[in-house]
């Protein structure tokens, strides 16, 4: 039992530390900065819903998930507005 619960340990650690420097691939659908694709960070295991990115002119702009359920290495953002 002990040496479960210790193994069981180290893989949540170890899921932590994964976790903490994981990134997905945004892709951004649209807007000014359509095409465009960045690394963000995950938030609980999942992408972040919004994202804030740098435009050229010196603004900001926000984009959304495009849809909620998305799967792999990679997920699909649409514009929402100037920051």
């Amino acid at each position: 039992m002990a040496r479960t619960l210790r193994h069981r340990g180290a893989l949540q650690a170890r899921a932590s530390i994964l976790e903490a420097g994981a990134t997905i691939t945004a892709a951004l659908d649209d807007g000014p900065l359509r095409g465009k694709r960045i690394e963000a960070q995950l938030v609980e295991g999942r992408p972040p819903s919004t994202v804030d990115v740098p435009a050229h002119d010196g603004s900001t702009c926000r984009y959304c998930l495009a849809q909620w359920a998305q799967s792999g290495p990679s997920a699909v953002y649409t514009f929402l507005y100037r920051v």
